[in-house]
């Protein structure tokens, strides 16, 4: 096969042979504007310029032959091999011309090239593809270039296969690939330890939780979520998101849960807490800001009072589908400082569904985030079932899937409407302590014939009348009016508290054998689960403790 005529139909040959017939109207090149003309003698060697072979005059054989990259030229329908130069021989043994590539060159097949073989031959136009791996061998990118071929009847074509060994930067990238699936599952691993691995559930409400990390291709975030029994049936819920993605957010996202955890426990007003959580952001890292939401649920009062630093709005559904937007005492993100925050308020009536979440689940590229919250109202109207079937399909609903480029952390809070049976197991009494000491015994006779009621066993009873007796001596003798007695049960616990309107908490202390006062929260704490104590939004405290219930015979 005459390969100086193949040369000829190589794309780009005619348009370079066109070029140097013409030198006169193309610019010299670089090394040739220090040059004299007529002194082409003075170059190294004393050849003249004009004496540069034309690639007319070079053999394709030569120059193919001495490629480093693997070439195979192959003809006709059947890619019958025509020649393949010293490197592909060197890399698969070499080839006798006229054999059909399927037979001959078995690797090519392997690389999946003969349908794009096939293609190539057809449309005429070239085709490249990269980093394709024998199962062997290397990884070779491949570019297949129509061929036309003179002298062959019916004009017939062929395929030049230019294939470069990447092998070793297709072994970098993969190694780069591992390395960063390895941070990746890193990250992923500390985000999903430092979430609850259990949430907590309350007596008065349902609740459910979903965290969805970022598709393979987005660093893990530092989203996260919280559930946290406060006492006296109370319970806070906490959603936050912080800025930044890998471990690094991860970890300052597990720092801030941490913190507030510990601030919930002094059963602070929410936007006390998040003042406290403002200060800390700023020490962990002052780079880094984040967004949260923190509310707290009240049973004796069926709403949320929240704060928020910088988060989305709440959501709350109504039992007749109707939803309410919380967008109230927003304030700027924690870390920024120089803020005070406010609480707000929003019902969580029996049969009403809370919904907190993350930017995850709304922002989308190109869009502005209001649109976003529209959409996730509308899901949210039309999500019923348990708090995870909830979950589930606002999720769905807001496209969310595992190629998700962004954390997605949502949490449902459901306030069931109870009936029949179960509500009888739900039970409030209250009263007001009016008067001097005669509201002592007031107070005992009263949490004595409200405890039988509720049909609790005797010694039960007997431990709920005492609490109360203390707790009652305690606010006459410490409080100010006004002051109340409420009791609740629940299915699993009884709830004692007496508020007044002195703001000064009690504290447990060991009293001395000749103390006549300063036993009662001793004996409170000594007889009850568990006990504490909170300062009131208007001014005053709420001290209680709790009791649990004993199983229910099987």
């Amino acid at each position: 096969m005459n390969f100086t005529r193949w040369s000829a139909r190589l794309p780009g040959t005619q348009r370079r042979a066109a070029a140097r017939t013409d030198r006169g109207s193309v610019p010299a090149a670089r090394g040739e504007y220090a040059r004299r003309t007529g002194h082409d003698s003075d170059a190294p060697g004393g050849d003249s310029l004009d004496a540069a072979p034309a690639l007319d005059e070079l053999s394709v054989r030569e120059v193919l032959g001495r490629l480093p990259a693997l070439v195979a030229l192959v003809y006709g329908p059947e890619h019958r091999v025509a020649y393949v130069n010293d490197a592909y021989a060197t890399a698969f043994g070499p080839r006798e011309p006229g054999a059909p590539a399927a037979v001959a060159l078995p690797e090519l097949e392997e690389l999946g090239l003969l349908p794009l073989m096939d293609q190539v031959l057809r449309g005429g136009t070239p085709r490249t593809v990269k980093s394709r791996k024998i199962p062997k061998g290397g990884s070779y990118t491949i570019t297949c270039t129509p061929i036309e071929t003179p002298g062959r009847g019916g004009g017939e074509g062929g395929v030049l296969v230019f294939a470069a060994d990447v092998t070793d930067h297709a072994e970098a990238a993969e190694r780069l690939r591992a390395s960063e699936r390895l941070l990746r599952e890193t990250a992923v691993t500390l985000q999903r330890s430092l979430l609850p691995q259990e949430l907590e559930q309350p007596d008065d409400l349902r609740i459910a939780a979903t965290y969805q990390p970022g598709g393979t291709e987005a660093a893990v975030g530092g989203d996260w979520y919280d559930v946290i029994t406060l006492g006296a049936g109370r319970t806070a819920l906490v959603i936050g998101d912080v800025m930044g993605r890998g471990v690094r957010a991860a970890a300052v996202m597990g720092q801030l849960r941490t913190a507030v955890r510990a601030y919930a426990r002094l059963d602070l007003p929410p936007h006390e807490v998040l003042q406290l959580l403002d200060g800390l952001a700023a020490e962990i890292d002052a780079s880094q800001i984040a967004t949260c939401a923190y509310a707290v649920h009240d049973p004796n009062e069926s709403r949320l009072v929240y704060a928020s630093a910088g988060h989305l709005p709440i959501l709350v559904r109504d039992e007749d589908g109707t939803v309410r937007r919380a967008e109230d005492h927003t304030g700027p993100p924690l870390g920024t400082g120089g803020w005070m925050h406010t609480s707000g308020t929003i019902g969580l009536p029996p049969g009403s569904t809370a919904v907190l979440y993350t930017d995850g689940l709304v922002e989308r590229r190109g869009e502005d985030i209001d649109e976003g919250v529209d959409r996730l109202e509308t899901a949210v109207a039309g999500a019923t079932g348990a708090p995870q079937v909830v979950c589930d399909r606002l999720i769905r609903a807001l496209g969310v899937t595992a190629e998700h480029d962004d954390d997605v952390a949502v949490l449902v809070v459901q306030h069931p409407a109870r009936t029949g049976h179960n509500a009888e197991l739900f039970h409030n009494a209250a009263l007001e302590l009016l008067g001097g000491i005669e509201a002592a015994p007031r107070a005992r006779a009263f949490a004595s014939g409200v405890l039988a009621s509720w049909r609790f066993p005797v010694e039960l009873c007997d431990l709920g009348v005492l609490a109360a007796s203390e707790l009652v001596a305690n606010s006459l003798q410490h409080g100010t009016p006004p002051m109340r007695l409420r009791l609740r049960r629940t299915d699993r616990r009884l709830i004692i508290e007496v508020t007044d309107g002195d703001d000064h908490l009690p504290r447990r202390r060991r009293a001395d054998p000749a103390d006549e006062a300063g036993r009662g929260i001793s004996i409170v704490a000594t007889i009850a689960s568990s006990w504490g104590s909170r300062r009131t939004p208007g001014g005053g405290k709420a001290v209680w403790c709790e009791f649990a219930l004993p199983e229910p015979a099987a």
